[in-house]
């Protein structure tokens, strides 16, 4: 199946000719005008790398970078912009891109750097096998499995999916709001009585170690915690 690439750019001349060359090295291309209308695009439709300009009105290339670590982390983006600072492009790869192109630029370079992305994403994809050891529990999540030494659940993808976010996020007070937006895209109410079925699942599934604890904060959202440890996690 061929990428799909989504380039947010607000000049219009040089967004529809990334778009079109894009598409003629055999992309699937989408374009929007600036970082609100990109993120909204996420909610509706999955990408394999998105292109980004900085200088952006509404929400400008930084800000979207911000938004994508927290709520698409492992989904990979490159800069293309006139700003060609050495501040600026520090800027952009703390910020977690991949690469960062200054116009004016080879068209045939980039693709041969977005092939490369995407080449080495893939093949990371592949490798990752996180296992979670919460306190007496192991949590294999590409295998969907949840054991300790006398339990054995195979998950649901979407229990696994948040069982997965509450991790990364331990300890910490994770609103519902991102929780919907990791899992659906969008915080609608029908999805949000969803997630708090699987929330009580996995609350079941983990009761029996009195250690570990999904709490609700009212109002807010929920926390996830071992008391006096740490969830470990092997890749």
């Amino acid at each position: 199946m061929d990428s799909k690439i989504l380039i947010v750019e607000d000049d219009l001349d040089l967004g529809n000719l990334l778009k079109q060359y894009m598409e003629m090295n055999g992309f699937q291309v989408n374009r929007v005008f600036n970082g609100l209308e990109a993120f909204d695009e996420l909610k509706h439709n999955a990408y394999d790398l998105m292109v980004l300009d900085v200088m952006m009105p509404e929400l400008d290339g930084f800000s979207l970078a911000r938004k994508l670590n927290h709520y698409y982390p492992e989904l990979p983006f490159l800069f293309v912009t006139a700003k060609n600072m050495r501040e600026d492009k520090l800027a952009g790869l703390k910020l977690g891109a991949d690469d960062y192109i200054v116009k004016p630029f080879d068209a045939d370079e980039l693709i041969l750097r977005i092939r490369n992305i995407l080449k080495r994403t893939k093949n990371e994809t592949k490798k990752i096998n996180k296992v979670f050891n919460i306190s007496l529990f192991s949590f294999d999540y590409k295998n969907l499995l949840l054991k300790s030494d006398d339990f054995e659940k195979i998950l649901t993808e979407k229990e696994a999916d948040l069982l997965n976010y509450l991790c990364l996020n331990q300890q910490a007070l994770i609103k519902r709001e991102d929780i919907l937006v990791y899992l659906w895209k969008e915080p609608d109410f029908f999805n949000g009585r969803s997630m708090d079925v699987f929330m009580s699942r996995l609350r079941k599934y983990l009761s029996k170690d009195p250690k570990i604890h999904i709490e609700s904060v009212r109002g807010v959202g929920f926390r996830f915690f071992v008391d006096g440890d740490s969830v470990i996690t092997n890749s």
